[in-house]
C-alpha cells in the first residue's frame, strides 16, 4: 500500500497550528490528519525511560481508548515510540511528527521505519513542514517540537531529566497557552527533575486517564464523548455532504466541483481536507468515496 507525501495547503492547515507566534509556512504528510472534533494529547518524555516511565505510558493511553482523543508524539526513541506503540495497541488515532522530511529514505530515527509504516496502515498520519527529502539535524529537533505544541489541546510529560531537550515541548505548549499534564515521578529519580520543575511552576499533576480526559475538556462519564474514528452523518457539514452525496460514482475533480455546485478555491480546500479525513479517496484527477 502506497502512502505517498502530499502538500496541506495553507487554507487547510489545523486550526490549533495557525493560531501559534511562528506557525509553518509549509506542511506535508502521510496517511490521515485527525479528524477537525478530534481532541489531541502531546505525549514526550525522556529517550532513556525507566520501568515505570514505560508502565505509565501504557496505562495512562490505555484509560483513553474509546473516547475521541488522538495522540501526538515524535517517532523518537524512547516515550515517543512507547506512545505511538500503545495508541495503536488501544485502537487510538495517532500522528507521529519526526525533526525529518517523510521520505522513506530519511525518515528519522531509522529504526523507527517499521513503526511509522505501522502507524501509516492503522489510519494514522506522519507530518512535517521539511521538505520530504530533509535529513534530520540537531536544530531540526527544536523546531519540530513547536508542532508538537502547537497541534495539541494539551501536553503530557513523562519524565524528563533536568536538561531535557523534551522540556522545550513543555515549555512551548506553555506559551502557547496549552494545557501542561505532568505524571509525577520518583522524587530520588534524575529521570523525573524536569518533569518536577514544571509541577513547582503549576502545571497539572496526571495519575489518572480521567484527569488526562478533564483536562480536554471530556467528561469520562459520558457516552456521547465517545470516539468517531471516521465521520458519520452526524457530523459531517452541509458542504462535505453535497460531495459525498456527487461521489456516488468516481468524478474527476472538474466535473465534481461542478456538479457540487461549490466555488473552485471552497472546494479544492475542502477535496483535501475529506481525503485527510478519510471520507475520499484521490486517485490521480479522480474522486471516489471510500468504500
Amino acid at each position: 500500500m502506497s502512502f505517498a507525501v502530499q502538500n496541506v495547503p495553507p487554507e487547510a492547515f489545523p486550526q490549533l497550528l495557525r493560531e501559534i507566534p511562528d506557525p509553518p509556512r509549509t506542511l506535508n504528510y502521510r496517511g490521515k490528519l485527525p479528524v477537525h472534533d478530534m481532541k489531541l494529547l502531546s505525549v514526550v518524555g525522556s529517550r532513556k525511560y525507566t520501568t515505570y516511565g514505560k508502565q505509565v505510558v501504557t496505562h495512562l493511553i490505555e484509560g483513553l481508548s474509546g473516547y475521541n482523543v488522538g495522540i501526538v508524539s515524535g517517532l523518537a526513541l524512547g516515550i515517543d515510540a512507547l506512545a505511538h506503540q500503545a495508541a495503536l495497541q488501544h485502537n487510538l488515532y495517532t500522528l507521529a511528527i519526526p525533526g525529518s522530511g517523510l521520505a522513506d529514505q530519511v525518515l528519522y530515527p531509522k529504526r523507527h521505519r517499521p513503526l511509522a509504516r505501522r502507524i501509516l496502515e492503522a489510519g494514522g498520519g506522519l507530518l512535517s513542514e521539511f521538505d520530504p527529502h530533509f535529513t534530520a539535524t540537531k536544530w531540526s529537533f527544536t523546531q519540530r517540537n513547536r508542532l508538537m505544541a502547537g497541534i495539541a489541546h494539551a501536553t503530557l510529560l513523562i519524565e524528563a531529566a533536568e536538561q531535557s531537550g523534551t522540556l522545550i515541548t513543555a515549555r512551548l505548549a506553555s506559551d502557547y497557552n496549552r494545557d501542561v499534564l505532568v505524571v509525577p515521578g520518583n522524587i530520588f529519580s534524575h529521570n523525573c527533575a524536569g518533569t518536577h520543575q514544571f509541577l513547582k511552576l503549576g502545571a497539572t499533576p496526571v495519575t489518572t486517564a480521567e484527569d488526562i480526559l478533564y483536562a480536554l475538556g471530556i467528561d469520562p462519564q459520558s457516552s456521547l464523548q465517545r470516539v468517531k474514528l471516521f465521520a458519520t452523518p452526524e457530523n459531517l457539514s452541509p458542504e462535505e455532504k453535497r460531495i459525498l452525496e456527487t461521489l456516488q460514482e468516481p468524478r474527476d475533480a472538474d466535473t465534481l466541483i461542478r456538479e457540487s455546485g461549490l466555488q473552485t478555491q471552497q472546494a479544492n480546500v475542502l477535496l483535501v481536507q475529506m481525503e485527510m479525513r478519510g471520507l475520499i479517496v484521490a486517485e490521480g484527477n479522480h474522486y471516489r468515496r471510500k468504500s
